[in-house]
């Protein structure tokens, strides 16, 4: 056994990560003690990595026009194809849309090939969805899309704010490392601003639960509330700034009075005020903000709105100081470096930047080859598919994302991918929403096969190895491009034969004339790490740019000498002025819908998905409401609920919650029809987007809410080598497929009057019930089929809430033959006197809601005894706030039964205003 050194793939952290290798299969995971941004910390995502793995599922061949060809008859399609739509509707006719999920040096050839060589500018990214507003913010206002921060600013500042950011669940080990810092300093400040009570509110000391979209109504109110108090910096206004006139002008069009203010935002004005005091009292500020900013059709305005409170208060370039965007993938950031974005070049070079498109031309030159730049733009994300739809782009090139469900009017997106006329897709796994569009599929390579570099929220250079080779015919998505390149006859520009090399030209690019006494000078560069060799880019550390001869060790702080990326060398406070969210409620629409991450899940599920640990905490998808909606709707916690939105319809069960504001909605990303039938957030979210960044408006649905009406409930396990799709064998009304260790578990439910089930088992499975209990009357039955002494299927019609727990049912599945005491049990789904484990609350360890209420009743009334005692919390910590919540859930002798309370703090029977957390 060897131990290999790689990066996450998970979110924008970073976290290094030791891989064991053992007989060619990666046995185990762990954190990285050394790495910079995690120092060993794993969030259960990253701990699970390895069950991820295994070849089944995964893409091993090309397709060509649904049939499986070689390599040579695969590229040999994709280029003469693509040439074929450029001669005939030019070279804007073809565009790429790539992802996060990239490593930089694929990144870097594809936009090579599409901006450079074939001339098109629409290449654009997923990024577009989450973090588009944030650079374009920075680049208003600081000169440039450069980070000022570094994570260490969150274990040296004095108060540290937390927007739109469900830190604790999105970024677990960032917020691990922030509840640490807060353990170390009882005199830091924590406050969480969100419309929701979520986990991050555990350590908040204020926690303001404002109205959705009002953010920039409430700094601009900072900005004013600073002006007027004399709290503003004035010596660092006057020399390192520009602007604060227009954005104070423009912040004043409004009511400046904490009252006014307050009403605007639907919070307490004595806590806003308490929170307006501490952020102008302490110099060392760190406002964290993600998706819940940018996420806007104004997100761009909003992030300018926080950083225009940093600048007029000089907290900026500072240790424990700055705007920190958290960025939501593992690479986005690297995907700008390159020019990732459909308003970039290359090496944060823009169209609009002067003498860029020249430079890159010169640079990207060979003695036989000029390439043949775009003058302009090319569309954003949400603009691309549009011009998909009109037919004006004919070609589409899609890496390593799922657009067919992570686009907002989702629907309309899949039927500009069916009139498309080629579309290419790159993917590693065999069972994806995208894939029925797709003419020519080419098999990639995954996380663990992998060989480059990602960039972290941090600006974290790090290297993700490859530790495995892909399986079957699979290739690294560089190779792939540069493959297509050289048959469309570009291959003196794409000789590469190692991403080394592609790292190195990317590097030398960044460092192409870029004097840093210039007055074009660009922020990013990396050209000290232009002239590394194969093994010096294999031992590459850790680093942060700018790396360059001055810094020959990475920047860990930007703008330390309050000098910026501007023209005038200023940083520009931004006139904002607010607006609320384009998608308007209204009466056929009256509830506000929030979309985002859950704690053990990512993106669309490809990855984590395959592991059943952390398809636990969440199973279905679920919409979760008030408990006095809910009653206003009639509709009870657990039932089924249907949502409509602006362009189809939502199908999940309901989850009562008093972190909900009133008529406010939340439900969560990653589902997909790989796992449900309906169940899609994208299909409700109108196309509105930020004017300058091309950002969607995510979090700001306008859905109405129904009760979906069902006959019967039934719950279904299937042993995994059956396959089957179950869901198509009822009426459509919900179904939900949830993988186990050993078995396949759906979840069905239909709207018909109850059936005879023993027949329907007869029809539809894979053998004969071999046991069964049936209760007519009451609607109820459990059977199992068994074959060969092996379990082949169960099956419970029943509501959910019925259901043993699980995991010694799975565990059948795998048992051959099973034993008479086993077979005596199997209707009852549990061992004799076996008592259900409950809900999932720690994934790492496997640890049930009932469990830890017992242990609590017993005694163990602490986060570290139900540690000792259970295991719980004591891996990634990220279960401590729901441990927390059922202590003080136990102690609470007229805590509600079936409610869930994220933090305790806030209150049935009103909205979670302004609440403060001890």
């Amino acid at each position: 056994m060897h131990q290999a050194r790689t990066t996450c793939p998970y979110c924008g952290v970073g976290c290094g990560v030791r891989a064991d290798i053992e007989d060619g299969r990666l046995t185990g995971v762990e954190g990285d003690g050394d790495h910079p941004a995690n120092y060993g910390r794993l969030c259960v995502k990253g701990s699970a990595l390895a069950e991820t793995l295994g070849h089944h599922g995964r893409l091993t061949q090309p397709r060509v026009d649904g049939v499986e060809v070689d390599w040579d008859t695969a590229l040999d399609a994709v280029a003469e194809r693509i040439q074929a739509v450029r001669e005939d509707a030019g070279d804007h006719a073809v565009a790429a849309y790539l992802s996060g999920q990239l490593l930089t040096e694929d990144y870097y050839v594809a936009n090579k090939l599409f901006k450079g060589f074939l001339g098109t500018p629409h290449l654009d990214t997923n990024s577009r969805l989450c973090m588009a507003s944030a650079v374009a913010a920075y680049k208003r206002s600081l000169g440039a899309d450069a980070v000022p921060c570094s994570y260490e600013d969150l274990e040296e500042a004095e108060l540290v704010v937390l927007v739109g950011s469900n830190l604790a669940w999105n970024h677990p080990v960032l917020y691990q490392r922030l509840r640490t810092a807060k353990s170390r300093n009882p005199l830091m400040r924590v406050v969480v601003i969100d419309p929701r009570v979520t986990d991050s509110c555990e350590i908040a000391d204020l926690y303001l639960g404002l109205a959705p979209g009002s953010d920039a109504r409430l700094f601009n109110g900072l900005l004013g509330w600073m002006a007027d108090k004399g709290k503003l910096d004035d010596i660092y206004l006057e020399h390192h700034t520009e602007g604060l006139d227009a954005a104070l002008a423009a912040a004043r069009e409004d009511d400046c009075r904490i009252e006014a203010i307050a009403a605007d935002c639907d919070v307490d004005a004595e806590r806003l005020e308490t929170f307006f005091y501490w952020f102008a009292s302490q110099l060392h500020v760190v406002t964290l903000y993600s998706q819940g900013i940018n996420q806007s059709s104004s997100g761009t305005d909003k992030c300018n709105a926080i950083i225009n409170c940093h600048l007029a208060g000089g907290k900026i370039g500072l240790p424990g100081a700055g705007p920190f965007s958290i960025t939501g993938q593992p690479n986005a950031m690297g995907g700008r470096e390159v020019g990732g974005l459909a308003n970039q070049l290359a090496a944060h070079m823009d169209y609009h930047t002067p003498g860029a498109i020249d430079r890159v031309t010169r640079f990207w030159t060979t003695e036989t080859l000029v390439p043949s730049l775009p003058e302009a733009p090319g569309h954003k994300a949400v603009e691309l598919f549009e011009a998909i739809e009109r037919g004006e782009v004919q070609a589409l090139w899609v890496m390593a994302t799922n657009p067919a469900v992570s686009l907002p009017d989702a629907n309309r997106v899949r039927a500009a991918l069916e009139k498309c006329p080629l579309v290419i897709v790159s993917e590693c796994m065999a069972d994806t929403d995208l894939l029925p569009y797709a003419d020519i599929v080419l098999p990639a390579s995954s996380w663990s096969e992998k060989d480059g570099t990602v960039t972290n929220s941090e600006r974290r250079i790090s290297r993700q190895r490859g530790m495995l080779p892909p399986p079957g015919e699979a290739r690294h998505d560089w190779w792939i491009v540069s493959a297509v390149a050289r048959r469309l006859g570009y291959g003196e520009a794409f000789a590469y034969d190692h991403p080394a090399e592609i790292f190195a030209e990317h590097a030398r690019l960044s460092g192409f004339e870029n004097r840093p006494d210039a007055p074009d000078s660009r922020v990013f560069d990396i050209s000290a790490l232009a002239e590394l060799d194969r093994s010096g880019y294999d031992a590459l550390a850790p680093i942060q740019w700018p790396v360059t001869a001055e810094s020959p060790r990475g920047t860990a702080r930007l703008f330390e000498d309050g000098c910026f990326a501007t023209p005038s060398g200023l940083a520009k406070l931004i006139p904002v002025r607010p607006r609320g969210p384009e998608q308007a409620l209204s009466e056929a629409r009256p509830l506000r819908l929030n979309t985002g991450r859950v704690r053990d899940q990512w993106h669309t599920m490809t990855r984590t998905g395959r592991a059943p640990r952390l398809m636990n905490h969440r199973a279905e998808p679920f919409i979760e409401i008030t408990p006095e909606d809910a009653a206003a709707l009639g509709v009870g916690d657990q039932q089924l609920a249907r949502l409509t939105g602006a362009g189809g319809e939502y199908r999940a069960r309901l989850r009562l919650t008093k972190s909900q504001r009133r008529g406010e909605v939340f439900v969560p990303m990653h589902w997909t029809d790989r796992f449900s039938g309906a169940a899609r957030m994208g299909s409700l979210l109108a196309a509105h987007l930020d004017p300058l960044s091309g950002q969607p408006e995510s979090k700001h649905g306008a859905v109405a809410l129904e009760a979906l009406e069902v006959g019967w409930e039934a719950t279904l396990l299937v042993a995994s080598d059956e396959g089957g799709d179950f869901a198509g064998r009822d009426d459509g009304s919900y179904w939900a497929r949830i993988p186990l260790s050993h078995c396949q578990r759906w979840q069905l439910a239909g709207g018909d009057a109850p059936r005879d089930w023993l027949a329907w088992a007869r029809q539809w499975l894979p053998t004969a019930p071999t046991l069964w209990s049936d209760d007519p009357t009451g609607g109820r039955l459990r059977a199992a089929g068994i074959e060969e002494g092996r379990l082949r299927w169960w099956l419970m019609v029943a509501p959910p809430a019925e259901l043993p727990g699980l995991a010694w049912l799975d565990e059948r599945f795998a048992e051959s033959p099973l034993g008479s005491d086993v077979r005596r049990r199997l209707l009852a789904g549990c061992e004799a006197g076996e008592a259900d484990a409950g809900p999932l609350v720690c994934s790492c360890h496997q640890v049930g809601q009932k469990a830890i209420v017992e242990a609590i009743q017993s005694g163990d009334a602490s986060v570290e005894a139900l540690g000792a005692r259970l295991a719980c919390g004591t891996q990634c910590g990220s279960c401590i706030p729901e441990l927390k919540s059922l202590i003080e859930d136990s102690a609470d002798v007229n805590a509600e039964p079936n409610i869930e309370e994220v933090s305790g703090h806030a209150h049935a029977g009103q909205a979670p205003q302004a609440v403060q957390v001890a």
